[in-house]
């Protein structure tokens, strides 16, 4: 359900985010490289969303009112219907963590800028995105531990393999 496409820029993704939040130095070149290789990354992903395979597309999945609300309802009910891709709660998760690392790396660059050098409210502005970032997708990787164990399907393991596997 998920190309190979989709799970290398999942996976390289956590892999950026990681090294820029916990083992790179703020500032540093390799700081800047990893979040411009996020950024092209999400860049990457976008055009994916419009030309990938089927479950890959936005169209296959995106957070429509009327889906959130179909979604949210039958939720509320006690139902947990399975998706072959994103529910649209996790497609919405999904475009806003992509949304966070563009706001992320449009920051970032910002700052290497003459303008905007040595800005504080720039600079507070990138580290409250980041603080934002590590929140969302902490919340992302729960709701996929939560709604896996509700759903009956292995979704952290389908997001390696590519395949969902109901237990």
């Amino acid at each position: 359900m998920w190309d190979p496409f989709v799970r290398i820029f999942h996976w390289s993704l956590v892999a950026c985010v990681v090294l820029n939040q916990f083992v790179l130095e703020e500032g540093k070149t390799a700081h800047e490289w990893a979040g411009y290789t996020a950024t092209a990354l999400v860049l990457a992903r976008t055009v994916w969303g419009f030309v990938g395979s089927r479950h890959a597309r936005f169209a296959d999945f995106f957070p429509t009112p009327g889906r959130l609300a179909a979604h949210a309802r039958a939720l509320r009910r006690g139902e947990h219907p399975v998706y072959l891709g994103h529910n649209p709660l996790g497609a919405l998760m999904m475009l806003a963590l992509m949304a966070l690392v563009l706001a992320l790396g449009f920051t970032g660059w910002l700052q290497t800028t003459d303008t905007y050098f040595g800005e504080e409210w720039l600079m507070e502005l990138h580290e409250f995105l980041a603080h934002a970032l590590l929140v969302a997708a902490g919340l992302h990787a729960a709701a996929a531990l939560v709604m896996g164990r509700l759903e009956r399907v292995r979704l952290v393991r389908a997001m390696v393999t590519g395949t969902k596997e109901r237990f």
